[in-house]
């Protein structure tokens, strides 16, 4: 996502919260556009690996898309649909991983 320019993107570990998933992957993009640009990305990237979606939600009007990945959910959202649903008040329980918004660099845990 990172390679997209998506903003604030974290990953929720969920598996202790829910069977829907075992993490969360949330992003934003500062436009429906790059909300799009941003799920088509990780669609091809993923099936350059092997890797399909089970369900592919809302990429025709990019406000809140969601890869469905069977494990891994991956959301991808325009900032202020983001701020309305707040997914990670909702699942404020999660344990969170910080992702820094420079590509290459490693993952980090919140503080």
């Amino acid at each position: 996502m990172l390679g997209r320019k998506a903003i604030n993107v974290v990953i929720l570990d969920v598996r202790e919260l829910t069977s829907i998933a075992d993490v969360f992957i949330i992003g934003s993009g500062r436009s429906n556009r790059q909300v799009i640009a941003i799920a088509d990305f990780l669609l091809l990237e993923l099936k350059k690996q092997g890797i399909k979606p089970l369900s592919v939600e809302g990429k025709k009007e990019g406000h809140w898309v969601l890869l469905d990945y069977g494990h891994v959910i991956i959301h991808i959202f325009y900032e202020p649909v983001r701020s309305f649903y707040d997914l990670e008040e909702l699942w404020i329980d999660a344990k969170r991983i910080l992702i820094t918004q420079k590509p290459g660099n490693k993952m980090q845990e919140p503080e």
